[in-house]
């Protein structure tokens, strides 16, 4: 497949949903649709399908984390705020400057960790708020993706059978993971699996985002996602589900089948599935 040559996408589709599962009782998830070019930014609904030939998109998860209703806000917060750069660094995208997009992508998760930082020292019921996000930004021939915490991007390439997890989970047991000292089922289960060692806000001194571009091409999905969604399916089930669902499965959109899923398995935690296929 390497040596063919790279065929440019010419449209996106999508399909978002969350849930508050079975256990809590509010949802500190949120996501994120948007359409964008030098001129204005544009939301987009919960599922759509649109030509890249002149804007760029974005796609993103957030899990929020804090006190009371704390957690929510600082999901909606990270998610909203994104919109402020986009169109200044659409030039940038346009003219193939990969530089300049990793910057922005920095500049944003700098701006949204100040931003929660910020209203949890001067608000009392915003102590300690923070955030996860992980995010892709499509762009001609290209993803380019930026994460902090343990949400998750997954990549799963055309006619190549198999799905990649894009981001590392900032937590010592995903690092763990990484290291071969816990196989997938070990680090799902572990009492520590969600202790971030790095989130947006949270009393962190620091932010330093994971960044990142892959090429895609027509026949590649994307999955954006939380740890809610994760701890009730596995990678081969996420694979299966988005690339050979069972019939009764098929009749569900994407997001739809893998959050019923999820939720039929866990269910103790929000859980939210952002599925992105190029066309």
């Amino acid at each position: 497949m390497d040596d063919l040559p790279h065929t440019p996408a010419s449209n996106l589709q999508w399909w978002g949903l969350t849930d508050q599962g079975r256990v809590r009782q509010n949802n500190e998830d949120s996501y994120l649709c948007l359409q964008f070019d030098a001129q204005e930014v544009r939301y987009l609904g919960r599922l759509g399908e649109a030509p890249t030939a002149s804007a760029d998109f974005v796609f993103a998860v957030s899990d929020g984390m804090g006190g009371a209703k704390a957690g929510e806000f600082a999901s909606r917060i990270t998610v909203e705020k994104i919109t402020r750069l986009l169109p200044r660094a659409f030039k940038q995208s346009a003219q193939g400057l990969k530089a300049g997009i990793e910057d922005v992508l920095e500049e944003l998760f700098d701006q949204i960790h100040h931003a929660l930082t910020v209203l949890g020292e001067c608000y009392e019921e915003c102590a300690g708020m923070g955030a996860t996000l992980s995010l892709c930004w499509f762009a001609p021939g290209w993803v380019y993706f930026a994460h902090i915490g343990d949400s998750r991007i997954y990549y799963l390439p055309a006619g190549a059978g198999g799905i990649r997890q894009l981001t590392q989970d900032d937590t010592h047991v995903g690092w763990l993971f990484r290291q071969g000292q816990l196989n997938e089922r070990q680090a799902r289960d572990h009492p520590r699996r969600n202790v971030l060692q790095k989130a947006l806000g949270a009393g962190h001194q620091f932010v330093n985002p994971q960044v990142g571009a892959v090429a895609c091409e027509p026949g590649d999905l994307f999955l954006l996602c939380t740890d809610g969604l994760t701890e009730g399916l596995f990678n081969e089930q996420l694979l299966q589900r988005l690339r050979v669902p069972d019939e009764d499965e098929a009749a569900q959109n994407p997001a739809q089948r893998l959050v019923a899923a999820s939720l039929e398995r866990s269910g103790r935690d929000n859980t939210t599935a952002l599925v992105v296929a190029v066309g």
